[in-house]
């Protein structure tokens, strides 16, 4: 199969392209973007090629690579220009920038162009949060609460994907709350989030985020919430390299009948690059059926109905992620 990583020498491409090869599948990887000579050291790592592509217009570049199982965006594509044309040639699709307020032209082309599943990762960490959320809630058999929090280093380095999504991080909100969807004004908005012994808390914004929808819809829970803080990591705080690392909190019934909270902490010690590959990884795999299952149906589709929960903890686990229950 053919896999075709648009941003594929970037910061994050870079990172899903080795996690494919480190993987042991049997893909040819190309590496796609507007100065194909800069990912060439990268190519003759991984025994892949790269291919000259423009976002606006990518007609061309798909048509020198040939027939793609997969076109996974790691990269801006702000007027679904590469996904429509992956879309036409048959392609999956993989996409990581599209929050709660852009989603909507991306799953409407989605829906009418499609011809293979295509997955919608814009959720925290490409989807990672959402599946940690989701094994945590599985103990429990009501939720009343999830509030979701990720801690980012300034140490931890960024690309210009990232950068560029930054400018929308922090502003309004989609948050629920009592059952109803409701706006805040991020920078009235914040609250304090704990992150276990031995460690101060930390000062969090609520942005609005994928996972947000994601975990009311799949949890039921009527108080549900994303905020970001930023600080020494537990990398750092240690002496070592910036992490990034996340916090869930749940509270509900347990099969018991119990009253009960949770808090699970999720950390990569290689940062948050390195994190939304993997969440990548676990996208790829399942649309491929590298996993041992059928692909799923065309269309669009989402990491919270899409991804199994456990066998995703398992997985990131194996690539050093750090799974705790602080309480």
């Amino acid at each position: 199969m053919r896999v075709l990583i648009a941003g594929g020498y970037g910061l994050v491409g870079g990172w899903v392209a080795r996690h494919l090869r480190a993987a042991g599948h049997d893909l040819e990887l190309v590496l796609g973007g507007r100065k194909p000579e800069a990912g060439a050291a990268l190519a003759a790592e991984l025994g892949a090629r790269t291919v000259r592509l423009e976002v606006d217009d990518p007609g061309p570049g798909l048509a020198q690579i040939g027939s793609v199982d997969l076109v996974i965006a790691a990269l801006q594509d702000p007027g679904d220009n590469l996904l429509a044309a992956a879309l036409k040639a048959g392609a999956a699709h993989i996409g990581i920038t599209r929050t709660t307020d852009t989603m909507g032209s991306t799953v409407i082309a989605a829906a009418a162009l499609a011809k293979a599943p295509v997955l919608m990762l814009g959720h925290w960490q490409a989807g990672v949060l959402t599946l940690a959320a989701q094994a945590a809630a599985e103990a429990f058999a009501s939720v009343e609460r999830v509030h979701m929090a990720a801690f980012y280093d300034y140490a931890d380095p960024i690309g210009p994907m990232t950068a560029s999504d930054a400018g929308g991080f922090i502003g309004r909100a989609l948050v629920r709350e009592a059952g109803t969807w409701t706006s805040l004004d991020a920078a009235v908005s914040g609250r304090r989030v704990s992150r276990g012994a031995g460690l101060e808390p930390f000062d969090a914004v609520p942005m609005g985020v994928m996972d947000t929808p994601a975990l009311a819809a799949t949890t039921g829970a009527r108080d549900v919430r994303f905020d970001l803080g930023t600080g020494r990591s537990l990398g750092t705080a240690a002496g070592g390299a910036a992490s990034h690392d996340m916090y869930v909190e749940i509270a509900g019934v347990l099969s018991d009948g119990t009253a009960a909270e949770r808090r699970v902490l999720v950390s990569d010690p290689k940062g948050q690059a390195h994190l939304t590959a993997l969440g990548v990884l676990l996208g790829a795999e399942r649309l491929l059926g590298l996993d041992g299952a059928a692909p799923p149906p065309p269309g669009p589709r989402f990491p919270e109905g899409t991804l199994d929960p456990r066998r995703a903890m398992e997985r990131l686990t194996g690539f050093g992620v750090r799974m705790e229950t602080l309480s």
